[in-house]
């Protein structure tokens, strides 16, 4: 270890990396080009949260300063997080920056972590991505058949574009789990092949 540097980090100097430990998998060649469409796709769907900051700001300023409520604009609000939120499903399993029950997972050896992952993808996180594809496929189509609009007074029309991000979100972290899947697949069996990135 070189003496000249310190690996406690300072006070003021906290970093990220020094709180959050993921668990290193070798990527492939399939993995590679799913990550890369899920980064690509979260780091759009990541601006979404500024026009929500907009609505917001704007919506406060004419209730309180000019004592105009819009529902509309409430509505426009939570369809904003809905896209953010459940878009960034897949980003955020993609990354490894989910949560972990920290304490026992690092003290585990890679392999013992990489089948953990694999057995919890396997039977917990693929059934429970393909349940909500399964009920929210007809949830949006009946949406889409009534052409369903808001019930309140003045609300947004086409909530079926709404409640379909539901299920284009889940269709994309079913995306980014194969492709974790595959990277766990990948350490612990050598298929398919892993690529050594410098």
């Amino acid at each position: 270890m070189n003496p000249s540097v310190d690996p406690t980090p300072s006070e003021g100097s906290i970093h990220f990396s020094h709180i959050v430990h993921h668990t290193t998998l070798p990527s492939n060649i399939i993995s590679l080009k799913l990550d890369g469409f899920i980064r690509r796709l979260g780091e759009i769907i990541s601006w979404v949260w500024l026009p929500l900051m907009l609505v917001i700001i704007f919506n406060v300023t004419m209730r309180y300063a000019f004592g105009q409520g819009r529902i509309e604009l409430e509505e426009i609000q939570w369809h904003f997080y809905s896209i953010g939120f459940i878009f960034g499903l897949s980003y955020c399993y993609q990354s490894d920056s989910h949560v972990r029950i920290d304490i026992l997972h690092d003290r585990l050896s890679l392999k013992l972590q990489t089948w953990i992952e694999l057995l919890g993808i396997f039977f917990f996180l693929l059934p429970f991505i393909a349940l909500v594809i399964i009920y929210a496929t007809p949830f949006v189509y009946d949406a889409y058949k009534i052409n369903e609009v808001s019930q309140a007074p003045g609300g947004l029309p086409y909530r079926w574009l709404i409640k379909s991000v539901l299920l284009i979100g889940f269709i994309l972290l079913a995306i980014a789990a194969i492709s974790r899947l595959l990277r766990c697949t990948s350490l612990l069996f050598g298929l398919p092949k892993p690529i050594r990135q410098g």
